[in-house]
């Protein structure tokens, strides 16, 4: 189990023996993870492992009971999701938060609205915002067809991607992508994976929660995985093979004792 892996320098976000407490509820319990630039995390568990108030944890809407949270080696205590993002920490929820009848460049600019003209004559700058959103998700290897489209029209993995560049230009350092190829299918999910190399290639660090191994295992560096807010551990690729993945996250010792009782009574 490597829980003290280093790619050298301060890793861009550090939680320790970090705890969250409901008044008599545990959600998490003593879970430590390390993120540095270039590199994604997997975070993984079924529901209920606690992979959301961790998320929430990261993205200011909570603070942790007990353990600490470091951002670029500075201890930190998040008051707001503002105070997140001015650390340089985008959440990308499964939801995206868009508008499916607005533009692909509103979406992109939604509360930071580039404007043009004066007073009372100021408008959104269509041109301005259009070149940029080209430009940014040309950098994510995406050809848009026309940003002017409704983002409604786009697929599931192409509004992934645009929720992904548009953290990456407002100066995201760390992306917490939450459950990001979970409504999609086959190929979808796999240009979501691509988004997320990409975005490692560029130097971002990558929290990529899903319950999904088979998404997990082909783009993640580093594994951990949670069970009922706990920690099992944290793992390299060469340290975990994706069976043994599979079968920790499934509970394949439990799976394989009701498999031999239904043969045993056949059921």
């Amino acid at each position: 189990m490597s829980n003290n892996k280093t790619n050298g320098g301060t890793p861009l976000l550090e939680l320790h023996d970090a705890s969250k407490f409901f008044g008599n509820i545990v959600a998490l319990k003593s879970v430590s993870l390390r993120l540095y630039p270039g590199e994604v995390v997997c975070l993984l568990g079924d529901n209920g492992a606690g992979k959301s108030t961790l998320i929430k944890i990261f993205a200011g809407v909570h603070q942790q009971s007990e353990g600490g949270f470091l951002v670029e080696g500075e201890d930190v205590i998040f008051d707001s999701p503002r105070d997140a993002l001015d650390h340089g920490i985008a959440t990308v929820y499964q939801d995206l938060a868009m508008i499916p009848l607005m533009s692909i460049s509103r979406n992109f600019f939604l509360g930071s609205e580039p404007k043009i003209g004066f007073g009372p004559f100021k408008r959104f700058d269509h041109n301005f915002a259009n070149r940029v959103v080209r430009e940014e998700l040309m950098k994510m290897g995406i050809d848009i067809r026309d940003p002017a489209q409704p983002v409604g029209t786009l697929s599931g993995g192409e509004r992934q991607s645009v929720a992904i560049a548009r953290a990456v230009y407002f100066g995201a350092k760390a992306l917490i992508l939450d459950e990001p190829t979970a409504a999609l299918g086959v190929k979808q999910a796999g240009t979501v994976l691509r988004y997320i190399a990409q975005a490692r290639k560029r130097n971002l660090g990558v929290v990529f929660i899903t319950h999904n191994p088979h998404h997990a295992y082909p783009v993640g560096d580093r594994f951990t995985i949670l069970k009922r807010g706990r920690q099992l551990g944290t793992w390299t690729k060469a340290e975990l093979s994706r069976e043994e993945m599979i079968t920790m996250m499934s509970g394949g010792e439990e799976l394989e004792k009701l498999s031999d009782e239904i043969e045993e009574y056949g059921v």
